[in-house]
């Protein structure tokens, strides 16, 4: 029987299941290339839904996966048969200009997240993408455009809210901090979406940030992409702090964005010289406010690609001109317009983990790369049906395994799906101890799902 044919007392919060009319649009993530048909989806309003969800779900058997943003490309934060616990109706922000600090809720994007905190003057480092979910992006790492000046976005977490699934059944609500479960705080940092329970809400450091120079160059065509891009990787990861840029790569153009937090544009564009001066670029600086800004680069979703398939990789040493030729021949023969190689500089705050500790384990990148194939149209034909789709993954598959000679470790946030030795790419040495802390906090293995950790297996 199922245990869905009446709705349970017990099951509180909106609960969408398949005979009902908003259950495609409750399912749907951003990427469409991975759909799921779970048996129900729960929209929590409060900790207590998330709660009763979990402690309902195991006991009818039945798998969970948390929820925020829909953006887990893989399609991993959602399950066939099982219970998706959805955490985006958790929106608050409290904000303490004092201690510089703010507790949100894990329901808020990086677009919200920015909004709330540039009203009160603040920013926290993030993704660049404003639809993911803070909670998501913090706890598998979380880099951007503030990522040389603020660090990464899990090393300003101070604290965590998390439902948990105790031995014997039921839920049960802790609390991580630099006083309480310590270790479980440095395993989410890092290594939290999905391992160890359902977060509900975070406390951040924030700082104090209202104004910025944003810098936006592009190269037409790919002429000039060796050189660019040698540039780029010997001065993007060793300038000021302050500065943070990035490069996108398409078949038919290359485009660095920067930003320089509490600086002039005279400033970015010296620090930028080297860049800059390769080719011809067209090149806009803006000084502005840091939230109206990441407003003003934002894509509608309804303009961006059905379907994804992304690749993930950490660099330590600059690509000699054997990978950069192999960029070059790649992106010139990309599928479609869509398809891109993206990179961020890091080093800078980056390079220094927060007290106490983090999972995160790529603090001697000089960059990060993603190889990214886009295709399809929204509302039209599935993945399964688009001609594009095997030629768009015979493309990136291939164009990861060229690069992955130079590649040292990969981002648990951009899964690559099949990889062996995928845990110690994600997490390094790290990998034992975070087995410990899965042993402790989920020690009957409820949060599983194809890339999670495993507890630690009993010497006995």
């Amino acid at each position: 029987m199922n245990p869905l044919s009446s709705r349970p007392r017990t099951l509180t919060g909106p609960v969408v299941c398949p005979d009902d009319a908003d259950y495609p649009a409750a399912c749907a993530g951003f990427n469409l290339l991975y759909p799921h048909r779970p048996a129900a989806i729960v929209f929590a309003r409060d900790t207590t839904d998330v709660v009763n969800a979990l402690s309902w779900a195991r006991g009818h058997n039945l798998p969970v996966r948390a929820r925020s943003g829909r953006h887990c490309l893989e399609g991993w934060s959602t399950v066939d048969d099982g219970v998706v616990i959805d955490v985006s109706h958790l929106k608050s922000a409290a904000i303490d200009a004092t201690s510089r600090t703010a507790t949100v809720g894990a329901g808020l994007n990086q677009s919200e997240a920015v909004a709330a905190l540039g009203r009160a003057g603040f920013a926290a480092p993030t993704g660049t993408e404003g639809s993911v979910g803070l909670v998501g992006a913090t706890l598998g790492g979380g880099f951007g455009l503030l990522t040389r000046a603020f660090g990464m976005a899990c090393d300003n977490l101070l604290a965590a809210e998390i439902v948990i699934a105790p031995v014997g059944g039921g839920a049960d609500v802790l609390v991580a901090d630099s006083n309480t479960n310590t270790d479980l705080l440095w395993a989410l940092r890092g290594a939290g979406n999905g391992n160890f329970g359902v977060v509900t809400s975070m406390t951040y450091s924030i700082h104090p940030l209202t104004q910025c120079i944003y810098v936006v160059a592009c190269w037409p065509r790919l002429d000039d992409l060796p050189a660019v891009f040698a540039a780029w990787q010997e001065s993007a990861p060793f300038l000021d702090h302050r500065l943070t840029s990035q490069l996108e790569i398409r078949r038919d153009e290359i485009t660095m964005i920067s930003v320089l937090t509490s600086g002039s544009e005279a400033e970015a564009l010296q620090m930028l010289a080297p860049i800059l001066s390769v080719g011809t670029p067209r090149i806009e600086a803006t000084d502005s406010d840091w939230a109206d800004t990441f407003t003003g680069f934002q894509i509608p979703l309804c303009d961006e690609p059905a379907n994804w398939k992304f690749l993930s990789q950490f660099m330590t040493a600059p690509f000699p001109a054997e990978a950069l030729q192999l960029i070059g021949a790649y992106m010139s023969t990309a599928p479609t317009s869509a398809c891109n190689y993206f990179t961020n500089a890091l080093r800078g705050a980056a390079m220094s983990e927060p007290r106490g500790g983090a999972a995160y384990a790529h603090r001697d990148a000089l960059f990060y790369a993603e190889p990214g194939a886009g295709w399809g149209v929204r509302g039209g034909a599935p993945a399964a049906d688009d001609p594009l789709t095997e030629r768009c993954l015979n493309w990136i598959a291939e164009f990861g395994e060229a690069l992955q000679p130079f590649a040292h470790g990969a981002y648990t946030n951009v899964p690559n799906a099949g990889m062996p030795g995928w845990e110690h790419a994600y997490w390094g040495a790290n990998v034992e101890q975070l087995r410990a802390v899965k042993a402790k906090y989920d020690p009957e293995n409820i949060f599983q799902f194809e890339q999670g950790i495993t507890a630690m297996k009993s010497m006995s």
